[in-house]
């Protein structure tokens, strides 16, 4: 099958959808609740926007590089020592956080399915050697899988929309509180997260720029698209006020599935559901794996070969799952500062500037990637001051309050 071939855009597309559509889906609605269905859909676009830009921006740097070269390389040729280490510690602080939370999410659907069988802990374990050995072997192997999984993911998600399309009210979309709405940037900025797996695109499409640059267009729109049915599916069919309602789940820290299944009453809501927790989790465990297995063999400078590759696995994958084991919460709540903080330094403002340093200091002149020259560079930095200083406010409103 064509869709199959070796660096076929559809293929890069599905891989950098699958990366993006990951189990933060599920509270996108509960953070974006209180600023209402249009104020949200805004965030959305100028979200889908930024984050399509910044993935092109590392396009441009990738394809500066050799083969095996990664965010570590990139920073430290074109911003120096500083850089290297910047990168260094906000990506593995980042990415090891959303790892713990795949795998601890993704033993918990392994849990619900064996039930007392095996504990939680051990479900972890399964899920993590499971699809941690489809990233061991390689960019192919995880692009076959990810194809199939996001097949599911996309049933399923089908399911949910025949599910509850008829429970849709349109008055439940009418509330607007645009303030309010801003204060769901960093989550929803998140949720566009893909630019890690860029470098290992790069060299899987065979540096054909046109072909991954369309991948990362086709790819984030279609992410786009499936957050905006599932914005209007649950903002539409759970009121905000009430029992079962999106300001409860925020205040208790609910998921959108429990709401959908609660007020809906539909058993067969919360099976469909926990299939599409599971897709979800599973596609983006597979992409960031990919970005932070091939990020530490180009830190440590260790060969993907025999006894050295398994070195690779072991450090990409023995701290998220120890952690996990420990206390599975524990840096759950650090994804909060995380999307905010460490989204915005290492996915948006590290690109900027590289390409920047590219441009305008080392004054290379390969093609661009992204058009608009400093203005663009400039917008760009600018939204991440303002990321920043969102998050920033809102956990200083969380200790005042």
């Amino acid at each position: 099958m064509k869709i199959l071939s070796h660096g076929h855009v559809l293929g890069g597309a599905f891989l950098i959808a699958g990366t993006s559509i990951g189990a933060g889906m599920l509270a996108l609605p509960i953070v974006s609740a209180m600023g209402g269905f249009l104020p949200s859909i805004l965030i959305y676009i100028i979200c889908w926007a930024i984050m399509s830009a910044t993935g092109l921006l590392f396009l441009e740097i990738s394809l500066t590089m050799k083969k095996g070269s990664n965010i570590i390389s990139m920073a430290d040729k074109y911003l120096g020592r500083g850089g290297k280490i910047f990168s260094w510690i906000i990506y593995l602080f980042l990415f090891y956080c959303l790892l713990i939370a795949y795998i601890s999410g993704g033993g918990a659907f392994i849990k619900s399915i064996v039930g007392d069988a095996i504990s939680l802990n051990l479900a972890a374990i399964i899920f993590a050697v499971i699809f941690g050995s489809i990233v061991y072997i390689g960019a192919l192997a995880i692009d076959r899988l990810n194809i199939l999984l996001m097949i599911g993911l996309l049933i399923s998600y089908f399911l949910f929309i025949i599910f509850g399309a008829k429970h849709v009210d349109i008055l439940n979309l009418l509330h607007m509180q645009p303030k309010a709405a801003v204060f769901a940037f960093p989550v929803i900025l998140l949720s566009f997260g893909y630019q890690g797996i860029i470098p290992s695109l790069t060299y899987y499409m065979k540096k054909d720029y046109k072909k991954i640059r369309a991948a990362i267009i086709l790819g984030t729109s279609l992410a786009f698209l499936v957050y905006l049915v599932w914005e209007l599916l649950i903002l539409g069919i759970i009121p905000l006020e009430g029992k079962f309602g999106l300001k409860e789940a925020i205040g208790q820290g609910g998921d959108a599935i429990s709401l959908f299944k609660s007020y809906t009453n539909i058993k067969a809501v919360y099976y469909v559901g926990q299939f599409f927790s599971f897709f979800a989790i599973t596609t983006s465990f597979l992409g960031v794996s990919m970005g932070l297995f091939d990020f530490i063999a180009d830190g440590f400078r260790i060969q993907k070969k025999g006894i050295k590759k398994l070195l690779i696995a072991l450090i990409t994958f023995l701290p998220p799952i120890a952690i996990t084991l420990i206390n599975p919460h524990l840096f759950l709540t650090a994804l909060n500062y995380a999307g905010g903080i460490g989204g915005a330094l290492l996915l948006i403002l590290l690109p900027t500037i590289m390409v920047f340093s590219k441009r305008y200091i080392k004054k290379e002149k390969d093609l661009h990637q992204l058009f608009g020259g400093k203005v663009v560079l400039f917008i760009i930095s600018i939204f991440v001051v303002f990321v920043l200083f969102t998050e920033i406010f809102q956990e200083i409103s969380k200790i005042v309050t």
